[in-house]
């Protein structure tokens, strides 16, 4: 079969998913024919992600959260309003994305939570069949457990989830653990995709802390921590554009740019591990069997460290705090299901791709096939649905 992918850039979670897949797809003889990534100006594509694909990798204009004044939570309504100023730039990557599936003709479309390939299946309806993946399409599960926030908030972000799977026959829901199948909506549960370099390590236990930031405006309570605890050697990576490789901020903290082979080794070799509870690096920390300390940035990342803590990973908490920390370590136990599982995940997936094409149904109209979804992602009943 040929594929293209479409992967959201934000963060690295997606790109390893990608990395992992690709190689997954190519083993069993098939062919990723490219790679469409939706980026903001404020993101780079990293290093790591070009350099371990196959396909060629494209990239397109696509909406991002805007950072706060101090680069930590990302504020909603100016995030909205600085979006709908790029309309137009939006257009032209929904016919980017269409044009490249008309050009390459792939058999299946792998869509990693980007919101411009649900939009160019609402409005271009290219005929190929479009699978999504990614964990938060556990958000759409009639089983999956939520924690307390507001019901707007929980409403806005199942409401984004669905935007992103307009027009998609399955979706494929990364999950810590396993549980039913929710076929109504057309949602299987598979494991983590972590990649050979992960599953293949042994971890040991050093005196770090390993870390990951999202946003760079965590950075000034990093180095508090390590005023207040400078026996402890800190490490954290983070995306910043144009940040040196490396950078030592203090005798002891040091941050390095992301590099994913870099990343994994220190997570190996770490004691804990602290992050702003992406799905990707909590996953990574609790099959290496390293305690962690979650720090959300918004709603979707509070559903993933509720979502871990249930799953026994670490903590979350409102800030980076080193007490919250340590006074955790010494009730941490490993998870060895989640090894198990997640060490199935090339299988599982892959077996369902497999089945879904052999049962895939001849295609619909249009109408019926996008404008019917559309409306009830619209519909009052869906949107307040928590």
């Amino acid at each position: 079969m040929r594929f293209i992918f479409t992967i959201q850039g934000e963060g690295r979670g997606h790109f390893t998913q990608a990395i992992t897949l690709e190689q997954i797809l190519r083993q069993q003889g098939d062919e990723v024919v490219a790679i469409l990534v939706g980026k903001s100006s404020r993101r780079e594509i990293p290093s790591f992600f070009t350099t371990k694909v196959k396909a060629p990798v494209y990239s397109f204009e696509s909406p991002n959260f805007l950072p706060t004044p101090l680069n930590k939570r990302s504020p909603l309504l100016k995030s909205v309003a600085f979006n709908l100023k790029k309309l137009p730039a939006f257009r032209q990557s929904i016919g980017f994305i269409d044009r490249k599936i008309k050009e390459l003709q792939p058999d299946m479309v792998i869509n990693f939570y980007e919101l411009m390939t649900g939009l160019t299946y609402l409005f271009r309806h290219p005929e190929t069949p479009m699978v999504c993946i990614g964990h938060q399409y556990l958000f759409l599960h009639k089983d999956f457990v939520f924690p307390r926030k507001p019901w707007i908030q929980l409403a806005s972000l199942r409401f984004f989830t669905r935007l992103t799977a307009i027009g998609s026959s399955l979706k494929l829901a990364l999950s810590f653990y396993n549980f039913p199948e929710d076929p109504k909506k057309r949602i299987i549960i598979v494991p983590p995709l972590l990649r050979e370099e992960v599953l293949s390590r042994k971890p040991t236990r050093g005196n770090y802390i390993h870390g990951y930031l999202l946003n760079n405006g965590y950075v000034e309570e990093i180095a508090e921590w390590h005023r207040r605890y400078p026996h402890y050697p800190l490490h954290f990576f983070w995306d910043r554009k144009n940040a040196p490789e490396t950078q030592e901020i203090a005798p002891g903290l040091t941050l390095h740019r992301i590099d994913d082979n870099l990343f994994i080794d220190y997570m190996a070799g770490c004691k804990a591990f602290a992050t702003t509870a992406g799905f990707e690096s909590v996953c990574e920390a609790l099959y290496l069997q390293k305690p962690v300390l979650m720090v959300p940035v918004h709603i979707e990342q509070e559903c993933n460290a509720f979502d871990a803590t249930r799953a026994g990973a670490g903590i979350r908490s409102d800030r980076f705090d080193p007490e919250t920390l340590l006074s955790y370590l010494p009730s941490y136990r490993p998870n060895p299901v989640f090894r198990s599982w997640t060490q199935s995940a090339g299988i599982r997936i892959y077996a369902t791709l497999l089945k879904y094409k052999s049962n895939s149904r001849k295609k619909v109209p249009f109408y019926d096939r996008c404008i019917g979804k559309l409306k009830s992602i619209l519909s009052i009943k869906t949107l307040v649905q928590v």
